[in-house]
């Protein structure tokens, strides 16, 4: 085990016997020592910096079913909402004066946001807000839909790949296709985007083969983020029965992405944080570096829930973060926290 681990961290590449054989018998001893080479490449890359990005989550209508989603189409007990231009940019007017240099727009994907509505926003926003980074991360669409939201000035986006097995994903993505996924992942990196890509753990028919699939896709694409979360089952979707993915898996599989791709920013996610109540500490004692906390109105934060109970850790909290991050040696830092390829690229 050793071996292999070293290998790794050496070479930031496994193949996939080897990164099976890792998650067939790593234990709680050789546990520790990949955290502690995670930890390791973290500090080579980022330093002990943990950079905060403000989410808001400013509609829970979605054209899709996954089976999974506590928002899919489906769902008649959705109570559903879209958030007006005044009451997105009103949001971020308060977080910008919290000190947030980052803002993640997510939604479903939801077809009442057109092109021109969103270019529209998101050139107001660049206007009045020229120094941050913004994202997107609202699913899949055309090149040139891509394209037209790149030009007007976003700067990153989020689409998460959820499994690179094309036969689970296509199970669990009615009327969706892998390929049309994976498409869009070159497409975004291909039009300029510090692109996010990710996987869920625990699904059905989950194998460590496949979650060694993950990391290899991951590796191929090489994306400026990654997120990896557990599978929490929604009551009101077909998975309701499925049980909650291990976080201590997830965690495993967040330090073996920061040794496959040093300079990826990866975040705590949401789902870890839900479940375990160390995440946030452990998952950045892992190689995590990024924690999103929510900058939504109060009145729709219950409503854009695609899993039960879910932790929204508000913007306002971020002292508290200052202090948990600090008890594990690792400073909170608001700057905009771009990709360190791309920081090279763009000399930002």
């Amino acid at each position: 085990m050793k071996n292999t681990l070293d290998k790794l961290y050496k070479d930031n590449y496994l193949n996939k016997e080897e990164i099976i054989f890792i998650l067939d018998n790593i234990n709680s001893k050789w546990e520790s020592y990949l955290f502690k080479l995670a930890r390791k490449t973290l500090f080579r890359t980022y330093g002990n910096r943990v950079f905060v990005r403000g989410l808001l989550e400013f509609s829970n209508y979605c054209r899709n079913n996954c089976i999974y989603c506590g928002i899919r189409k489906d769902n008649k007990n959705v109570d559903r909402y879209r958030l007006s231009k005044k009451e997105i940019l009103s949001s971020l007017s308060e977080s910008s004066r919290l000190g947030y240099n980052t803002f993640v727009l997510q939604s479903g994907e939801d077809i009442y946001y057109t092109d021109e509505y969103l270019e529209d926003l998101i050139k107001e926003i660049k206007l009045k807000y020229p120094e941050i980074a913004l994202t997107l991360s609202i699913g899949e669409r055309s090149f040139k839909s891509y394209e037209k939201l790149f030009k007007a000035g976003t700067d990153r986006f989020l689409l998460r790949h959820e499994t690179a097995n094309s036969t689970i994903y296509n199970n669990i993505h009615p009327d969706m296709d892998w390929n049309r996924r994976k498409g869009s992942l070159y497409d975004l990196k291909k039009i300029g985007y510090q692109t996010g890509a990710g996987f869920i753990v625990g699904l059905p028919e989950q194998t460590n083969k496949v979650l060694a699939e993950d990391l290899l896709f991951l590796k191929e694409l090489e994306p400026a983020m990654v997120g990896i979360g557990p599978l929490i089952p929604h009551p009101n979707t077909p998975l309701k029965k499925e049980k909650i993915g291990s976080p201590e898996k997830t965690i495993i599989l967040i330090a073996l992405t920061r040794l496959l791709l040093p300079e990826a920013l990866i975040p705590v996610t949401t789902a870890l944080n839900t479940i375990y109540k160390y995440g946030f500490e452990s998952g950045v004692l892992a190689g995590g570096n990024v924690i999103m906390l929510n900058i939504s109105p109060n009145y729709v934060r219950k409503k854009y829930e695609i899993y039960k109970n879910k932790e929204t850790k508000d913007a306002k909290e971020l002292d508290i973060f200052r202090k948990r991050a600090k008890k594990i040696g690792f400073i909170v830092d608001m700057e905009r926290g771009d990709n360190l390829n791309f920081r090279r690229n763009k000399n930002v």
